[in-house]
């Protein structure tokens, strides 16, 4: 059986979600950095990794407001590297 063809849309539409899950990995490791950084007494350091946690975060919910307008991911379909 042939699978149909993905319309760049939809192609947007399988590569979104796994551009959330993968900026969703990163913040759990931006998250242990920062912990890393303030306990060795660099504050500076853990309050910038901090924003770039925020910007992630903020990355996220618009790729998530982004899908959503294009009506949700393709069912049955997922990227792989």
């Amino acid at each position: 059986m042939t699978e149909k063809k993905l319309s760049e849309l939809e192609k947007l539409r399988v590569l979104i979600p796994h551009w959330i899950e993968h900026s969703h990995s990163h913040r759990h490791d931006f998250g242990k950095w920062v912990d890393v950084v303030r306990q060795d007494g660099k504050e500076k350091a853990a309050g910038e990794i901090e924003k770039a946690l925020a910007k992630l975060t903020e990355a996220e919910d618009l790729l998530k407001k982004a899908l959503e307008s294009l009506g949700g991911a393709v069912e049955g379909h997922h990227h792989d590297h």
